[in-house]
């Protein structure tokens, strides 16, 4: 499978179409799978509630457009937050094990390749650091 702006381009197209403003492109053949490798389309608008995973790291890199990532502690205080663009030389970040994250869509078309421990874990209510 070729990765090209063909492919990034059709999964791009697919979250602008949709409500949520973001489309997965898994690589993965199961939800059950080890290792959980996407990439996922994401259109300014998109709401992504901070949370976090208690039993896998996850790694961003940013393949085109912007955004930025925000780190949490469990006070609700942002305690770092990072801009992430590749034509400014900052192409990813890895979120640890735990730790409370959210992004924001700074420009249409931005896509991540994103990467996790499996099998896949909906995110639980206790997981989620605004609670309505």
């Amino acid at each position: 499978m070729l990765i090209d702006n063909a492919l990034l381009d059709s999964i791009t197209l697919q979250a602008k179409e949709s409500p949520r403003l973001r489309m997965n492109y898994n690589l993965h053949e199961s939800l059950d799978s080890r290792a959980q490798r996407l990439f996922n389309a994401l259109e300014p608008g998109t709401m992504l509630p901070a949370h976090r995973h208690p039993n896998t790291a996850e790694t961003y890199v940013l393949l085109r457009g912007k955004l930025k990532v925000l780190f949490y502690n469990d006070k609700k205080e942002v305690t770092d937050e990072y801009s992430l663009d590749p034509l400014e030389g900052n192409y990813g970040v890895h979120i640890p094990k735990g730790q409370w994250h959210t992004l924001e869509v700074l420009e249409s078309g931005t896509v991540i390749f994103e990467v996790k421990d499996g099998p896949y874990t909906p995110i639980t209510p206790d997981n989620l650091l605004f609670k309505d």
